[in-house]
């Protein structure tokens, strides 16, 4: 793990070895401690379908309660569910269990506060040093240990929240599924079910150990050989916790989190329902899509890669719609955090309203050619200081000139360091990644 506790999404790393249930312990007691009023705090707890999810969730209840605050317990459900009830049930936060789009013996612990949110980067230092060994209370004991609490209609309330977000039905529409063997199993096919939608889900079952692999987001071949196979509308795929989605047109050819993002602010714009009329992304965001909005007359605003980070830039600038080419966006209207069902019913909804099939709408943005290669490495840190990475850098960027561009950055939650490239022609991009790929791999190990 990092040495910063806390990562861009919460504290993450192989279960029962970087996160361990002591240290999952810790965290919930922090959690009821910090979160909550002198350690009364009463915490939403949810998790996803990984094996490591029982043992992780009853490590931290335990530390909730120990803590003395009352764990609020809904089992299974995505992430976005847990923003969502923090708000809806008035608790004083949240905690779920997942490590979103990682592998199966991957896990994390991401907190939210009181409203949804993400916590800042100075609540986090504080229980990071806390959970390093820094005690200023005792723990209660008597009536002041906290309760646990089982909340039955947990999942209910989420698919009734989301199904509101659109007017209307889906009633007509063909629309498959892939559950990517995780959190939105139950919630994704329900909500489209119950707006009239005809739905074909796969990947719906699991075992704790098939969480992501071979399918969902991080891979759409089930989903896209799905929608090739017979007449769907629209192919969704979920990560782990359901945080993100990606989509299949009615042809199977993937729509990202780009394409996503400028199909529907531009029916926001239309609609004048699009807050400043501006959206939020990263620097990940392909050239095409930023071309795109500003043929709309739509401003973009960059942000550091990381749906907090982007969260944090809507807020201060009070925008409603931002999110990331990895398909996590966030509609501040309806969800503090990124929303995997409330993204695929806003889609569906676009599409619905358009009367077009979805491959015509991706037309509103022509993507740049982009590569992007992950690469393991011994010590992400160094990155930040090596001088022949920042040259050659500067070296391809010079190459590029205007019509393209190379981002090389450390990813937050794994041992990885990321780089990518832009450019008008596919092979120059190739090129210009292949050869800062070798150089951080000589750097870096």
């Amino acid at each position: 793990m990092s040495t910063r506790l806390f990562g861009t999404d919460g504290v993450r790393g192989v279960a029962n070895k970087d996160l361990t249930p002591e240290l999952a312990f810790k965290l919930g007691e922090a959690a009821g401690h910090f979160l909550g009023d002198k350690g009364a705090g009463r915490i939403v707890v949810g998790r996803d379908t990984r094996r490591s999810g029982n043992m992780l969730e009853a490590a931290l209840v335990a530390g909730i309660t120990s803590g003395g605050g009352d764990a609020l317990v809904c089992r299974i459900v995505p992430t976005p569910a847990v923003a969502f009830l923090v708000r809806e049930l008035g608790a004083d936060g949240g905690v779920v269990i997942s490590a979103s789009h990682n592998a199966p013996e991957y896990n994390g612990i991401k907190l939210f506060s009181r409203e949804g949110l993400k916590l800042p980067d100075d609540l986090e230092d504080e229980i990071e040093a806390f959970c390093s060994g820094e005690r200023d209370w005792v723990r209660p004991t008597g009536a002041g240990v906290g309760r646990v609490e089982l909340v039955s209609d947990a999942l209910e309330r989420y698919i009734a929240h989301a199904v509101s977000t659109i007017s209307g039905d889906l009633c007509g529409m063909r629309i498959a599924i892939d559950c990517g063997h995780g959190a939105s199993a139950i919630a994704t096919p329900e909500a489209l079910r119950r707006l009239g939608a005809e739905v074909s889900a796969i990947n719906c079952d699991w075992t704790g150990l098939d969480i992501n692999v071979g399918c969902g987001s991080t891979d759409l071949s089930p989903i896209s050989d799905l929608v090739r196979s017979d007449s769907y509308d629209l192919g969704i795929a979920h990560d782990g916790d359901a945080d993100r989605m990606l989509a299949v047109d009615e042809r199977g050819a993937e729509v990202d989190g780009d394409q996503i993002m400028a199909i529907c602010a531009v029916r926001l714009a239309e609609d004048g329902r699009l807050a400043g009329g501006a959206v939020v992304s990263t620097v990940m965001a392909n050239l095409g899509f930023e071309v795109a909005m500003r043929d709309h007359g739509i401003s973009v605003v960059k942000t550091k890669v990381g749906d907090r980070y982007v969260l944090e830039q809507m807020q201060s600038m009070d925008a409603n719609l931002g999110g990331e080419q990895s398909g996590h966006i966030i509609f501040l209207d309806h969800n503090t955090t990124g929303d995997g069902l409330v993204t695929a019913l806003q889609l569906a909804a676009a599409i619905r309203d358009s009367g077009k099939p979805l491959s015509e709408l991706t037309g509103v943005m022509t993507r740049y050619p982009q590569v992007l290669v992950n690469v393991h490495v011994a010590d992400k840190a160094r990155l930040a200081t090596s001088a022949a990475i920042s040259s050659a850098i500067h070296e391809v960027e010079a190459e590029l000139g205007e019509t393209g561009r190379v981002l090389v950055r450390a990813s937050g939650t794994e041992p990885l360091v990321r780089v990518m490239a832009e450019a008008a022609d596919a092979e120059q991009a190739q090129g210009a990644v292949d050869r800062l790929v070798a150089i951080v791999r000589s750097e870096l190990g």
